[in-house]
């Protein structure tokens, strides 16, 4: 190599270095998450009251990492991964030896202008709009709307869980308030599937007002929620909601109203809604809901009706810490009602 070229490389290899750091400060990855616990005398409709102490039950514990890398020309690739944490016993998932170690979310995607393609396991969208429609958001120990749907212990509706595997979703671009999810579930011949599960929701949010429309059909056993054994002949669950909310300042109002319809043997059809408010008080807030969820089983059979009522103060230490008490009522026909007082504190980093 001659003295010109062995230059001209080294100048050319400068140059490279020097803008390498400009072309990775395109990309971006980034280490989060929650940590969720609470102390306290718990108890379920007909159940004993336990004093233990529980990880996850205001928000459910985890650790989780995304990444973004800008393509140019407005196109962007991300990815999150994302895992359940039992803070009480230091293992992983919501349950021990139930989920997969990326079970809350594991997905890779593309967005645009054309809006954003999802590809791996992610939360259904009747599961985010429940969430969003509540005072409680996704507390699986507390809230009425996310208990009634997807976490009491008895007439538990939906089949199909809070996360779908092996699942492919679209987002639409913003227009406005409004936003549109499609997403479905493959099958991909598991022994529980009879086909794929699919699922869609419409969120809208302008100002102090937000709604949504979501719905559902579930052909498909998941990780946890109800399962299919529950219902002999089981063939499909189809279940819909709708939900809003209302934001005057001194009092945020809550409600929803939804049906669940399980094609079975013994068909179920499910009718439940919720009530809620949060009034800020001081450095905190003041959270109340109510959950109504009536059974109703085809060719009739003993009907039962769930009622669930939390009461809660959520104070904050911090833009990332708080500290909350509640108290939360369990009633089911025929079962003793069940009482919980609760305290905990949770942070997100």
């Amino acid at each position: 190599m001659t003295r010109v070229s062995a230059l001209t490389a080294a100048a050319a290899a400068t140059v490279a270095l020097s803008a390498a750091p400009t072309a990775f400060a395109q990309s971006s990855v980034q280490a989060y998450g929650l940590i969720d616990a609470s102390v306290g005398q718990f108890q379920v409709a007909g159940g004993p009251k336990v004093k233990r102490l529980d990880s996850g039950n205001m928000s459910t514990s985890y650790l989780g990492f995304k990444g973004t890398e800008d393509l140019g020309g407005g196109l962007k690739v991300g990815f999150t991964l994302e895992s359940f944490l039992l803070v009480d016993s230091g293992g992983a998932g919501r349950v021990p030896g139930v989920d997969a170690f990326w079970g809350r979310n594991a997905n890779v995607n593309l967005s645009g202008g054309f809006g954003n393609i999802r590809l791996g396991r992610m939360g259904p969208p009747l599961f985010v709009s429940t969430l969003l429609f509540n005072p409680l958001g996704d507390s699986f120990g507390y809230s009425p709307a996310i208990r009634q749907y997807y976490n009491a212990p008895y007439g538990t509706a939906l089949v199909g869980d809070s996360g779908w595997n092996n699942a492919i979703g679209y987002t639409t671009p913003r227009l406005g308030g409004l936003t549109a999810t499609v997403l479905v579930q493959a099958g991909e011949g598991a022994a529980n599937a009879k086909g794929p599960n699919i699922g869609a929701h419409a969120l809208y949010f302008a100002g102090p007002l937000a709604m949504t429309a979501a719905w559902q059909k579930v052909e498909a056993q998941g990780t946890l929620g109800r399962p299919i054994s529950a219902f002999p002949g089981f063939s499909s669950q189809t279940a819909w909601q709708l939900g809003g909310s209302y934001d005057l300042k001194f009092i945020k109002l809550f409600a929803q109203y939804g049906n669940v319809k399980t094609d079975a043997t013994a068909d179920v059809d499910v009718k439940t809604y919720q009530l809620g408010a949060s009034v800020p008080i001081g450095a905190g807030k003041l959270l109340a809901s109510y959950g109504n969820s009536e059974l109703d089983f085809k060719p009739p059979a003993s009907d039962t009706t769930s009622k669930m009522l939390t009461v809660a103060y959520d104070y904050l230490l911090s833009k990332r810490t708080d500290v909350y008490v509640l108290y939360m009522s369990d009633k089911y026909t025929a079962r003793s009602s069940g009482n919980t007082v609760a305290a905990g504190i949770r942070h997100t980093f």
